[in-house]
């Protein structure tokens, strides 16, 4: 939005609100502190929050890395990094959240992944009295806006607006060329691939590769193994812990696909890459280096 050029004092600030809003920024309140959320609502406290359930591993990163770790009390199931985090109470696996486990831990503020399920269980929350909000993080661009009003409901914002400085520069940065092609195969049955819409294709693009379904916009969408075996990726890319090749990889079908057919497996420790967040960096210095050393 263009700065106001009027010149009273009024208008001036009415101007910077609004634009703040626009932007998913915090607006400073009388006797409190305002974000606007990526569900269009106004989030306001009137003190920093103090006792916090989180209930996506990307979020409990961010609140451990910005000095806010202290604060949290309540996590998922999966939020197990860093390892000082999986001291906090789990309340279950959050997909969908237990109302009940969260509102027991008595939290002032509950982070939330913005879908159906959760902004389901946000309005049981607001109706006992419990504040919520809600990001998208589908994308790297989202990361540093997300980092910014979690630092400015916690009261960490000097801390937030550096970590979410570098995050945006990671996201601004341009492709670097690419010289293999991989597939993200995150289910099997029927196959789902990760398409533009994800973190992860934009992670292989700074990493220099280049994801075959970059064309699909959504985060994930289902193909055929046909689609998948045309588009002939030189690596299937698959988020696990562990060295051994998906079961699917011994199965007739898949046989018709390349990569699948000559064990060209890229195996990515699902911890690093299976969220957004602050060692996104981490990730694609990762991902580079598995490329390179792959025959």
């Amino acid at each position: 939005m263009r700065r106001s050029t009027q010149r009273t004092h009024l208008a001036a600030l009415l101007a910077l609100a609004v634009g703040a809003c626009a932007r998913g920024e915090h607006v400073p309140v009388r006797g409190g502190l305002a974000v606007t959320d990526d569900a269009g609502r106004r989030v306001t406290l009137a003190v920093s929050a103090r006792r916090v359930v989180s209930l996506l591993p990307t979020f409990t990163e961010i609140l451990f890395e910005i000095g806010a770790g202290d604060r949290v009390v309540g996590r998922t199931a999966w939020c197990d990094y860093p390892p000082e985090a999986l001291t906090v109470p789990s309340v279950g696996d959050g997909m969908p959240p237990s109302v009940e486990a969260v509102a027991a831990r008595h939290p002032d503020l509950v982070v939330l992944y913005r879908s159906g399920p959760n902004v389901a269980a946000a309005e049981q929350l607001e109706r006992l009295g419990i504040r919520t909000v809600l990001f998208d993080l589908n994308l790297l661009e989202q990361l540093g806006p997300a980092t910014r009003r979690l630092g400015v409901l916690t009261g960490q914002e000097k801390r937030a607006d550096s970590l979410a400085r570098v995050m945006d520069s990671l996201a601004s940065q341009p492709p670097t060329p690419s010289t293999r092609s991989l597939v993200f195969i995150v289910w099997d049955n029927p196959p789902i691939v990760i398409g533009a819409g994800s973190y992860l294709d934009r992670l292989a693009a700074l990493a220099g590769a280049r994801n075959v379904f970059h064309d699909v916009s959504s985060p994930s969408a289902q193909v055929s193994i046909e689609t998948i075996a045309a588009r002939d990726p030189d690596f299937v890319a698959v988020l696990t812990d562990s060295a051994v090749p998906p079961r699917y990889a011994t199965r007739p079908e898949w046989r018709v696909v390349r990569a699948v057919r000559t064990a060209r497996f890229l195996f990515l420790p699902g911890q690093l890459f299976g969220r957004p967040g602050p060692r996104a960096a981490e990730a694609i210095r990762e991902l580079r280096r598995r490329l390179e050393a792959a025959p």
